[in-house]
Formats: C-alpha cells, structure tokens, sequence
C-alpha cells in the first residue's frame, strides 16, 4: 500500500509539472513538485490549476447568483461605491465585472478597457471579460479581436470560452461559413452541454433544424440528470437555449 500512496504522489506531481511547462510558469516548481511531491502538488493546485478551473468558475457563479437572488443590486452598489472611493484596477475590474452581471455590457466593456490600459494590459482573464462585455453590448468586431489577440498570446487559455465566444462573435458578424465550423469544432473537442447548446442556438436560429435536432437530443438526454447545482450553473445557456426553441 505505501508504494501505491507513492505513485499517486509522482503522478499529481507529474500533472502539475506538465501544467507548469504548458502554462509557462516557473521552472523552479519542477524541483519544488518532485522534490516535495504530495505538498507541493497541493501547493501549486491551490496557487495556479484551481483559481482557472471550470469548478472553481462554476462554484462562484453560484455564489453570485445566490447573492444576486437575495439582493439583486448590492455587488454592484458595493462595488461602485469601492471604486469612487478607492479607484484601482482592481476596483475598476470589480465594477466591470458587477456591470456585467447585471446585465450593462456596454458600461461594463469601457470599464474592462480601461483597465486594459493600465498595469494590466496583458492580463488575458480581463481580456476575455471584456471580449464577452463587447459581445453582449453588440461590438461583435472588437470582442473578436480580444478573443484574437487571446489566442495569438496563449492557445490554451480558457480555450472553450474563447471558442465559443469566438463563434458568438462571427455569427453576429455575419461570417456564416467560419462561425459553423468554430461552433462544430468546439462542440467536437469540449463535447459540453455548453458546447451543444451555443452552437443549437446558433442552429436554430438560422432554421438548422438538421444540425440542432443531434444536439438537442444529448442535451435533453443529460441534462435529464442534472441535480439542482449543475442546473443552477447551466441555467444562463439553458435559458437562452428555451428562447431559441420557442423562436
């Protein structure tokens, strides 16, 4: 048994130390993950793999949620007044990121830019919040070139997200032929429910029928499962996913 406690060890040691080559982290953590390997996995789990997780992002939307449902206006009223009191980019990304919640994508992209104009110009997470915030205000044109500048720098950064948004934005572009096959190749690679649904919406809207019936089958057929969190975290796509349906 003492050998098999081992080689769980090595192996988490072995996935963190692929994480550091691949994301570009310092090589100094090789040594610190094989000389130290269950303490330092855990360490570097905790500093770098899990604040970018699906599970991480997923468990604070629910918070949000769950504090929006409560006081729908509060982050944003508290976060305003951070700001004018305190104006940091941190401040400022926490603003754009409440503006966005609530639904103000166009105040909420001027916030994000603006912090990109600052110490955090290359920070890729700000980069996609602002590709989504241009987005969902219209400016299809200037989240496709975030969403650009993302892939260039770091291929693998968020890559579902940046997929998706990517194909969001084409389609809204107009850019028929190259939103399909954004759309079918992250359906392809992901195979999420997320994934199905962005590209059925996209389907449905341009009376696809052929394209969306294969997707909204897998869809009905897992989401069938869901318990009420993994509900609660699909529930922005799935509800844009009913509207597409009905239309």
């Amino acid at each position: 048994m003492p050998f098999v406690g081992l080689g769980l060890h090595v192996l988490l040691a072995l996935f963190c130390a692929v994480h550091v080559v691949r994301h570009g982290q310092q090589l100094y953590w090789l040594i610190i993950l094989f000389s130290f390997p269950l303490l330092g996995s855990v360490v570097y789990l905790f500093m770098f793999v899990l604040p970018h997780s699906r599970i991480e992002r997923g468990a604070a939307r629910a918070v949000r949620a769950a504090g929006r449902a409560m006081d729908p206006g509060r982050e944003l009223r508290e976060a305003r007044a951070a700001f004018e009191d305190t104006p940091t980019a941190q401040n400022q990304m926490r603003l754009a990121a409440a503006l966005l919640d609530m639904g103000d994508a166009a105040q909420a992209a001027e916030q994000y830019q603006a912090c990109l104009r600052g110490p955090f110009a290359k920070d890729l997470e700000i980069r996609l919040s602002a590709a989504r915030a241009f987005l969902e205000s219209g400016q299809a044109a200037q989240a496709l070139g975030h969403l650009a500048s993302i892939r260039e720098e770091k291929r693998d950064f968020r890559a579902e997200t940046v997929a998706l948004l990517t194909a969001r934005s084409l389609a809204a572009m107009d850019r028929e032929v190259e939103a399909r096959a954004e759309f079918e190749a992250a359906s392809e690679r992901f195979g999420s429910v997320e994934a199905w649904a962005e590209y059925a919406i996209w389907a449905l809207g341009r009376g696809d029928a052929a394209t969306a019936q294969p997707l909204l089958a897998r869809i009905d057929k897992l989401s069938a499962k869901w318990n009420p969190l993994t509900r609660q975290l699909n529930e922005p796509v799935m509800r844009r996913l009913r509207v597409a349906r009905k239309g």
